[in-house]
């Protein structure tokens, strides 16, 4: 399939009071095949942005009744019309504020009187970047509806898990939920790949015409005046500018997906039989990454604060999947309580104390213990319900919402596996804490 040009089936609507730069630019843009559409005050503008959907507007800043920058704030208000570029239009003896411009949502603007091919060249500039965005948000939806494919795969799965989770810690094969997770974190990279392939191309092309640029800048230092004029006007220099910065902001978009997919890996990690030295700062990093959306707020509760206050560690001898697992276990059990404390808490006490989760870590040399504490300010654990809290199969959550297997697999854990101690602390009202301690040599 042929792929579409960016410059064809382009509607341009232009808005101006003023019969003769109507019929100019009418003229102008129709030699270049685009659709053009006209309004002649800022309300027909958003009237027919709304129904028509074009591409671009090139709107006139002084007009009656509604002036552009007016008209301009209630197309970006509009969720139908927002996403379309504004480039203003503007007499260089009207009172025109740049940075209003700019703030209010158009990117760019043209002075009158203008000349036709500098209209076109901005014309197609912006253009091609609203199409390579859309581009781009067309990719990264592609990701999000693989992901939640995926993530729907994993659901199910975990829910047939539990019918037989017994069995598994009976036979210690735990390490298929491993497989699952991993085989997700296998999965994003697929289309991941294929987004950040794409993404070094364009930054590549776009270096290569930057690199183009200070050529003909260096070989050519005394240009035209027309070109220096044209370059003040866009400001060439500052397009220079900020392009790599643009760049480096997708660029640190498409790392945090990457650690994302890193830390689900990290944490379903199966090829470790054997005791090895790793660092328990890790395993709390990854968790702490793919439980990250559950600490946003949602509309029962605020966003979760998590307060890292790590220690110097040295390197634990143990099984890093089965510790990332225990983490993932206490830290969820942290947010569920905070979410379902929320549905009986009164507002008032809700806005009252920020919800936090403190994580703490420590060595003992003379015990030769790491010493990990995570520790929220919910309203703490019954006291009849802390004697109970390791049992298997006990919870207190409701049917279909929990198996009460979480902490009774983290006790044995750390205390079997690891030769260490799970403790709980907790005072009603007040705060839960669990001290995870483990041997640095078991």
């Amino acid at each position: 399939m042929t792929k579409k040009n960016f410059y064809e089936d382009v509607t341009i609507l232009i808005v101006d009071d003023n019969p003769t730069n109507l019929k100019v630019l009418s003229q102008a843009i129709a030699s270049s095949g685009w659709e053009i559409l006209i309004a002649t005050d800022g309300q027909g503008a958003i009237e027919q942005a709304e129904y028509a959907h074009p591409d671009l507007i090139l709107l006139d800043v002084i007009m009656p009744d509604i002036d552009g920058f007016q008209t301009c704030a209630e197309l970006k208000q509009n969720p139908v019309t927002k996403n379309i570029p504004v480039i203003f239009l503007s007499a260089l003896n009207d009172k025109f504020d740049k940075v209003q411009g700019l703030l209010i949502g158009g990117v760019d603007y043209i002075t009158k009187p203008f000349q036709v091919e500098e209209v076109l060249a901005r014309i197609q500039v912006h253009l091609k970047l609203n199409f390579l965005t859309k581009q781009l948000e067309a990719q990264n939806q592609q990701l999000d509806r693989r992901v939640e494919e995926r993530t729907q795969e994993l659901t199910q799965a975990l829910n047939e898990l539990k019918k037989s989770q017994l069995q598994l810690i009976q036979k210690e094969k735990l390490s298929t939920l491993g497989q699952l997770v991993a085989g997700v974190a296998h999965e994003i990279n697929n289309p991941l790949g294929f987004v950040t392939g794409n993404f070094e191309f364009i930054n590549n092309y776009l270096n290569a015409l930057l690199n183009h640029l200070s050529l003909y800048q260096q070989c050519y230092p005394n240009p035209d005046i027309a070109i220096t004029k044209n370059a003040k006007l866009i400001e060439l220099a500052q397009i220079v500018e900020d392009i790599p910065q643009i760049i480096s902001s997708i660029n640190l978009g498409l790392d945090r997906i990457i650690k994302i997919s890193d830390s689900l890996r990290n944490v379903s990690r199966t090829d470790t039989s054997q005791k090895i030295e790793f660092d328990i700062h890790e395993c709390i990093e990854s968790t702490l990454i793919i439980l990250s959306h559950r600490f946003k707020r949602n509309k029962l509760r605020e966003d979760i604060e998590v307060i890292k206050d790590y220690g110097r560690l040295p390197l634990i001898e143990g099984y890093p999947e089965q510790i990332n697992q225990v983490l993932m276990n206490i830290i969820a059990n942290a947010i569920d309580a905070f979410d379902e404390s929320a549905q009986t808490v009164d507002n008032q006490t809700k806005t009252k104390n920020k919800q936090q989760i403190v994580i703490k870590t420590l060595y003992e040399p003379e015990q030769g213990l790491a010493i990990i504490g995570i520790k929220d300010n919910g309203l703490g654990i019954p006291p009849e319900i802390q004697t109970r809290i390791f049992e298997q199969f006990f919870t207190t959550k409701p049917l279909g919402k929990g198996t009460g297997l979480g902490l009774s697999i983290s006790q044995h854990i750390i205390e079997e596996k690891h030769h260490g101690k799970l403790k709980l602390f907790s005072t009603l009202g007040e705060s839960t804490e669990f001290l995870i301690e483990i041997p640095v040599d078991n």
